[in-house]
């Protein structure tokens, strides 16, 4: 009752956010049904079958990866000061948000239970002449426990996930090493740990004291050490890279046509868009770094600092993205076949993963903006206009269109070479 309550109260902006992952979770739903539907009418190849289902992996993740973002950004599930005294703990604000996520994906399974049912004819007559009586098995009796354990695939996904990730932390731990602290919060403690050892931030405010911002800058202290993981994104993403060139000497068709070749493709993208989650924060954190080099003002020591602080936050969503759009573009190039080809889960399947990612970076923006907000409350007190905000703003989304959209580009291009000799 108490997240029925909390869900119901929350703002309209909250339960846009909350639809749209009920929306992927029908459209995945969908997807696994489909793949049923395949393997119910096409028994003699097992194999093509189980490859259908496995690409399904990469909604699934890319709906996961919605909801949770959405949950970490839900207000109404966020520890304040009172709520233990009531009985709403950190532990108990965890399983309010676990189970709004579940409630959800749980609704979005059910529509895509109710469209798969309409559209096979079970509910009431086949719609659209037939059409979806090829991949639906219409002629078929649905297995319903098969059909209810792939619907509650997601479901139990994203809230396990959304528990896992939103957890109470060691209140022994100190808060720099909280994944739940508030920006705000970190940055105070850098700040008052700054304010004790003045000779290591002389040198980096030096260029800002001659604009007179050296007390404002001194509220967004930069992180003293670089996101983990980018060699090993590194790594990640020249094996995909290697593994795609191999896959596309076997590949004849389509890959969104789901074929047996597609099985090493698959792959491939996969390590490419794990190398590109992993190297991302690095790269951000390159980016604030460029940004504060050859003495620079007060605007983009500001922007710099902000991005090396969100590293992290921005940089895998931002990694999601480029992986997304690169294999996109590199399939356009590949297969340049007529959209019928592609056949209509495939297009779902395209705007489900589509739109998951740019709902997960906007999401994640929504989350580092409440995340700073007390240090932007600081700097307005501290006599910042508001047009440096925004400038920094706009600098810090110019400095990562620079570096993403032409490394989206390059790895469509290597993607999409064609075989050599």
């Amino acid at each position: 009752m108490l997240a029925l309550r909390l869900t119901r109260a929350a703002r309209p902006a909250v339960q846009l956010r909350r639809l749209l992952v009920a929306a992927a979770s029908a459209g995945t739903g969908f997807l696994l049904l489909g793949s049923l539907g395949y393997a119910m009418n096409h028994p003699q190849t097992p194999g093509a079958a189980a490859l259908r289902l496995a690409w399904c992996v990469v909604p699934l993740a890319a709906t996961v990866y919605l909801a949770l973002a959405v949950a970490r950004t839900d207000p109404g599930t966020r520890p304040r000061p009172g709520l233990s005294a009531v009985g709403l703990g950190p532990g108990r604000l965890m399983a309010v948000s676990a189970l709004t996520t579940l409630l959800a994906c749980t609704l979005g399974s059910l529509v895509a239970l109710m469209l798969f049912l309409h559209l096979r004819g079970d509910l009431t007559g086949m719609p659209f002449d037939g059409q979806g009586a090829q991949f639906l098995a219409a002629d078929r009796p649905l297995p319903v426990p098969a059909a209810l354990t792939l619907l509650a695939l997601l479901p139990l996904a994203a809230s396990g996930a959304v528990a896992l990730s939103l957890r109470p932390r060691d209140p022994r731990r100190p808060a720099s090493t909280k994944g739940a602290a508030s920006f705000g919060a970190r940055w105070h403690a850098v700040t008052r740990k700054a304010e004790a050892q003045p000779e290591e931030t002389a040198p980096v405010a030096a260029g800002a004291e001659e604009a007179g911002w050296s007390d404002v800058l001194t509220v967004a202290p930069p992180p003293r050490e670089a996101p983990a993981g980018f060699p090993w994104g590194v790594a990640a993403l020249a094996a995909g890279l290697a593994v795609q060139a191999y896959a596309n000497r076997a590949a004849p068709a389509s890959v969104l046509a789901l074929p047996v070749e597609g099985a090493a493709v698959l792959g491939a993208w996969l390590l490419t868009a794990l190398g590109l989650v992993l190297a991302a924060p690095g790269l951000t954190y390159l980016c604030g770094r460029v940004l504060q080099s050859a003495q620079p003002g007060a605007l983009r020591l500001l922007a710099g600092r902000v991005l090396m602080s969100e590293a992290t936050r921005i940089g895998r969503p931002l990694g999601v993205v480029c992986a997304v759009t690169s294999a996109a573009l590199a399939t356009t190039a590949m297969y340049d076949q007529p959209a019928a080809a592609f056949g209509p889960l495939s297009t779902v399947a395209t705007l489900v993963v589509g739109g998951c990612t740019l709902a997960t970076l906007l999401t994640a923006a929504v989350e580092a903006r409440q995340s700073r907000a007390g240090t932007t409350a600081a700097l307005l007190r501290l006599g910042a206009p508001a047009t440096m905000l925004r400038g920094s703003a706009a600098l810090r989304a110019g400095a990562l269109i620079a570096l993403f959209v032409p490394l989206t580009l390059l790895i469509a291009y290597l993607s999409a070479l064609p075989p050599t000799n």
